[in-house]
């Protein structure tokens, strides 16, 4: 008989269970986030979580993680010898879990597009991270684990907590500067418990830059300055061709113009009746299958979500930085539900078959899951048309959910 369901995918709280469920062999099935059953039992929406027989059900990491631990032996080696071993465990694992991860993203959250580029917040982030950070570091020092001298659940699930930070934030630099945590790292992210996610793993060489903001343009242009007049230069010799440096192309330039120029299709949108005549006209004149593709595109991290304006902001931050392929793509992007339990999805319509040249210009596409439509199934094209119209509600794993906002790319 089956143990239960966990449901979480690759979030930071999800892999240290995740990787007791493989390690220990435990006939666990893992189901991803807001799927049916997991809604069905679970309203908020969050992960991880876990329902077993008889409806027994558990939220919140470590009570999940114990509890796995119990399936397979009541002393686990990982929760100690002793009850003060046992206590520095829980203490380490509740440290990391209140304090290192919500600290570190504000920092990393902004990297990854998941908030507005705000200086000091980010750098706020990198500030107070460091000094948790020097809490393990003096730790990781004097001791090879963080409690006493072999691998225990507490390594397994802080170490995933650093996740974010080693992949986006620290460099080279502050590996030097904290060796001790660099060594502890490395060692429990190799054990079976977590290489499974981090494979190969390597430090960065230099952290991950913060996607800019987009200065706007003043409304009124300040008179320029008299140019001074410009010093002649000499001709270049007869042997010596004149190169002109050329701004590198869009790769999707290459597939050349379609029938029906995207502008079209654009100012229809935008100046007509959606349901009564943009869509129509889309379907039965401008959509080409053989010229452009369609996507479904979600976002990874609907867990991590808060409130509704924040999400609207991530997305239109995300639109920003696509703005290289304005000429190639249009879409929506709507926020589903309500403040702490929302999500964002929507649909696009993409030069050429394939949607990475299209979507890697912008440095946080793959916080993104895209899947690819079929325009002449009736479902993908009721999704396409209500993403566009934004005007029902939007079913998730057969929930309906209320569009609170979005933004059009176009």
């Amino acid at each position: 008989m089956s143990q239960g369901t966990f449901f979480g995918g690759e979030q930071t709280r999800c892999l240290a269970p995740r990787g007791l469920i493989k390690v220990l062999d435990l006939d666990v099935k893992i189901e991803e986030y807001h799927s049916k059953d997991h809604l069905a039992n679970f309203p908020l929406g969050k992960v991880p979580c876990f329902i077993g027989d008889h409806g027994y059900k558990l939220t919140e990491v470590t009570a999940i993680m114990i509890y796995f631990l119990s399936l397979k032996e009541e002393e686990s080696p990982l929760l100690g010898k002793n009850p003060k071993e046992y206590a520095q465990i829980l203490r380490w694992i509740s440290f990391a879990n209140t304090e290192v991860v919500g600290t570190s993203a504000k920092a990393f959250g902004i990297i990854l597009g998941r908030a507005p580029f705000n200086k000091k917040v980010f750098d706020e982030g990198y500030t107070e991270t460091e000094k948790l950070v020097d809490i393990f570091e003096s730790r990781l020092n004097d001791f090879t684990y963080l409690v006493g001298e072999r691998l225990t659940l507490a390594d397994i699930f802080a170490a995933s907590c650093f996740y974010r930070a080693f992949d986006l934030m620290w460099g080279k630099e502050f590996v030097a500067k904290h060796k001790s945590l660099a060594r502890w790292y490395k060692t429990v992210v190799s054990t079976p418990y977590l290489n499974w996610f981090f494979k190969d793993f390597k430090f960065l060489t230099s952290p991950v830059e913060p996607p800019k903001p987009v200065k706007k343009e003043k409304a009124k242009k300040e008179e320029a300055p008299k140019a001074k007049k410009a010093e002649k230069k000499p001709a270049p010799e007869d042997d010596e061709p004149v190169v002109e440096e050329k701004k590198p192309k869009h790769p999707l330039e290459a597939l050349g113009k379609p029938t029906i120029p995207l502008d079209e299709w654009k100012r229809t949108y935008s100046n007509e009746e959606t349901r009564e005549v943009a869509l129509p006209y889309f379907w039965d004149k401008f959509y080409n299958e053989e010229e452009w593709s369609l996507w479904k595109v979600d976002y990874k991290y609907n867990d991590e979500l808060t409130l509704t304006f924040m999400s609207n902001n991530l997305v239109g931050g995300f639109f920003n930085r696509l703005s290289a392929s304005t000429k190639f793509m249009f879409g929506c992007m709507v926020v589903y539900g309500e403040n702490n339990n929302n999500g964002i999805t929507g649909a696009f319509l993409v030069r050429g078959q394939n949607e990475i040249p299209a979507f890697d210009v912008a440095p946080d596409y793959e916080s993104y899951a895209f899947t690819k439509l079929d325009g002449k199934k009736a479902e993908d094209r009721a999704f396409i048309d209500n993403m566009w119209a934004w005007d029902q509600p939007v079913d998730v794993n057969g929930e309906k959910r209320e569009i609170a906002d979005g933004k059009v790319f176009k």
